[in-house]
């Protein structure tokens, strides 16, 4: 049996980051959801510990099978992880005052320039107004981080503020790395992956000069908030175990972390399901930043993972940054990518094979043996991406005499390649690009090509782009709300790493260049910070207003962002689009949403006050419901069927200047599709002031829409400030 699509599409584009008696060690581990009695607190952290224990003192057990607490949370959420028998989370949830009993799932791993090409300038605009983050507190749930490396030197980092409770397992933290801590029973909270190395620096490395990955990439790498402190939380190995990313969560919240980054991604659940929504709900109930990972099942429709409204969920985009070139006998040339360029390869031109050519499959994907029977001595190979690692193909066409390689990108992968660390001179080209290839292949009995290696070449005009493996909305859990939010810098990211992948030995300051949407969550997470330094008293919602509505749409051509096909990408694919932190400190207004103005949200999702309860964490009674798209969500996301008129309301605040009119300059939706605003301008007399204005959406009785899904936006402008918020239409 083949494996599904979205599992074929990791395999072919990338590779991204009752039988009894029991034993005990054959009891699993169950996220435990209990309601909280009306007027019960429990002041003393062993108190509310007792309070689970006599959930578990009132199951069945026997000597080999005795439940056993693993994690008592006390701030993610009202329970607590316990390993249980089958037949013991069955009674559990029978008793009363327990919600839910569920087995814990298993997350992913989601997994120099990008500050630069941010926007993000020495001196000058956020960094400046910012101070680079100093003060501000960024918790990163992931693999573990590496002490000593230079990216977490605290120079001129101030001490942590007394605000800070946590702690280090290890020796090495110092101002900038104030917190590890390891929440995966028995492992050190010290990296062995990268990826916790990776993302950290990612959100708050501190700067450090001549950064590079075998000579490519060379610069100063820096963190989005360089001066922030960091506290690492290690909830992964291989895997990532919710019951440990809850006991992660639930100790940052408990330690005073002001940002959360968590590059991680699972399954797509209701919300009161959804322990990592409820957690991220509680974190934000108390002023935390919560950024995620939008996932790597793209470019799939519907296949986001933390898609609740209060999260900040972040999808893929490249930055401006070219590596190779391939040019073929007939003269053509073809840019690529590799971080490997040896200095030492000859640009002449060799003869060029394809081993699939004659319809041999596992030729074609270069695996191992498939090329024993074909002749590659010397020659530049032509391998499909697919099946296996690109490095390992490398590894295979190096093996068989090779002395090159193209490989030549998947269709569904379009436009979307990738620097790696090869083997052997190389180098990654789009579809578009390796059909060529393999045209010329067919056109001559004697064909050559060779790979020229120019270094590191900055400035490409057509990024950012939006990468194929970014996941897609629409959103399945909450149809009524636009996701992905934002994107931002996630292809080809250079940061740290916990060791050489260059052979480097005994360096303290390695990097790697890395892919996924694991890359661009912890960039979000970083610019939060910086616009939580400048303005400490805005909410969590504000602050990803200002992120979502002074998003681009453009590329540094000042066309449309694009997406893997080439063709511009959708609000599905970009949210409000791609991150502009020089905008975001200064947005203008801001779409505020306040803890309880979610709980009318989930009641009109449907969802019992028992539900909603178990994410809000007290008692409520649904009395009041609001459909998804009235909540003050800075983008709309509508049903329309044909002859329909719907209108919603949004309530902005303003944070620009006191004394401002905004009037709408810009609206666009799809034909067949009218809107109208009232009022059509908001003036304002002072800071703080809020406003509300609605919009109503009306869908034409004869339309013939094509296709399923449209899409549209509207634009308030006051001087220098614009605020754009983005539509998407589902046809009915």
């Amino acid at each position: 049996m083949f494996p599904t699509i979205s599992l074929v599409l990791v395999l072919t584009c990338t590779v991204i980051f009752n039988v009894f008696p029991t034993k005990a060690d054959d009891l699993k581990t169950y996220i435990v959801h209990l309601s909280l009695p009306e007027g019960q607190d429990f002041p003393r952290a062993h108190e509310i510990e007792e309070w689970y224990n006599s959930f578990l003192s009132k199951i069945p057990s026997r000597p080999n099978e005795k439940p056993k607490m693993v994690y008592a949370y006390r701030h993610v959420i009202t329970g607590f992880a316990a390993k249980l028998s089958v037949d013991q989370a069955e009674a559990l949830e029978n008793l009363s005052g327990v919600v839910s009993v569920r087995p814990e799932g298993v997350y992913q791993l989601q997994t120099t320039r990008s500050s630069y090409f941010l926007g993000l300038r020495q001196d000058s605009g956020l960094w400046k107004d910012s101070n680079k983050g100093k003060g501000v507190i960024i918790g990163i749930m992931d693999t573990g981080v590496t002490p000593g490396h230079p990216s977490f030197n605290d120079n001129g980092v101030p001490a942590p503020p007394s605000t800070w409770k946590g702690k280090c397992e290890v020796a090495g933290c110092n101002n900038k790395l104030i917190g590890l801590r390891s929440f995966v029973h028995g492992i050190s909270p010290m990296d062995e992956d990268g990826h916790g190395t990776h993302t950290s620096s990612t959100a708050a490395g501190n700067s450090v000069d001549n950064a590079n990955v075998f000579g490519m990439a060379n610069g100063t790498a820096s963190g989005m908030a360089p001066l922030a402190h960091l506290a690492m939380y290690k909830v992964c190995t291989d895997d990532c175990l919710l019951s440990d990313i809850l006991a992660g969560m639930d100790a940052a919240i408990k330690d005073g972390v002001n940002v959360m980054s968590l590059s991680l991604g699972g399954d797509q659940l209701p919300f009161h399901e959804d322990s990592m929504a409820i957690g991220a709900f509680n974190a934000m109930q108390k002023g935390i930043f919560v950024s995620f990972a939008a996932g790597n099942e793209g470019p799939l429709d519907s296949s986001l993972s933390n898609e609740a409204p209060w999260m900040l969920t972040v999808g893929a985009s490249t930055i401006d940054r070219r590596i190779t070139t391939i040019l073929l006998g007939n003269k053509k040339i073809f840019d690529g990518e590799s971080l490997y360029q040896p200095k030492g390869f000859d640009h002449k031109l060799r003869p060029l094979v394809y081993p699939g050519k004659d319809g041999d499959i596992l030729a074609a994907l270069c695996v191992e043996g498939s090329l024993d029977r074909i002749d590659v001595k010397g020659k530049v190979v032509v391998c499909d991406v697919g099946n296996i690692d690109n490095t390992v193909k490398g590894q295979v066409v190096k093996d068989a005499g090779g002395a090159a390689m193209i490989i030549a990108n998947y269709i569904l992968c379009g436009a979307s390649i990738a620097a790696e660390a090869h083997v052997l001179p190389a180098s990654f080209v789009g579809y578009k690009e390796g059909d060529e290839i393999k045209k010329y292949l067919n056109s001559t009995s004697s064909p050559t090509a060779t790979i020229l290696f120019k270094g590191t070449v900055a400035g490409a005009k057509t990024d950012p782009e939006v990468s194929y493996f970014t996941s897609r909305g629409p959103n399945s859990q909450s149809p009524g709300i636009l996701k992905p939010d934002i994107v931002g810098p996630g292809v080809d990211i250079l940061a740290a790493w916990n060791e050489s992948v260059d052979h480097q030995k005994g360096t303290k300051a390695a990097f790697n260049v890395v892919r996924g949407t694991s890359m661009a969550c912890p960039h979000l997470a970083g610019i939060a910070a910086l616009i939580k330094s400048v303005h400490p008293e805005w909410s969590p919602a504000a602050i990803k207003s200002a992120i979502m509505t002074t998003a681009s749409q453009v590329n540094r051509n000042g066309h449309a962002i694009i997406e893997e096909r080439e063709r511009p990408a959708n609000v599905f694919a970009i949210g409000s689009g791609h991150v502009n932190p020089p905008k975001a400190h200064e947005p203008g207004l801001v779409f505020d949403i306040q803890p309880d103005d979610y709980i009318p949200y989930l009641c009109g999702l449907g969802y019992t006050p028992e539900h909603v309860q178990t994410i809000v964490k007290k008692k409520v009674n649904c009395s009041k419901t609001i459909p998804e798209a009235q909540l003050n969500y800075p983008s709309f996301a509508i049903s329309l069927k044909r002859g329909d008129s719907k209108t919603y309301s949004r309530t902005v605040t303003n944070v620009g200047m006191a004394n401002s009119t905004y009037a709408i300059r810009d609206i666009s939706v799809p034909q067949g599709v009218s809107i109208s605003s009232h009022p059509q301008e908001l003036s304002f007399t002072g800071l703080h002031q809020k406003l509300t204005y609605k919009v109503t959406f009306t869908r034409g009785k004869e339309d013939n829409a094509k296709g399923p899904y449209g899409q549209g936006h509207m634009t308030w402008i006051s001087g220098k400030y614009t605020v754009r918020t983005p539509f998407s239409f589902k046809f009915e």
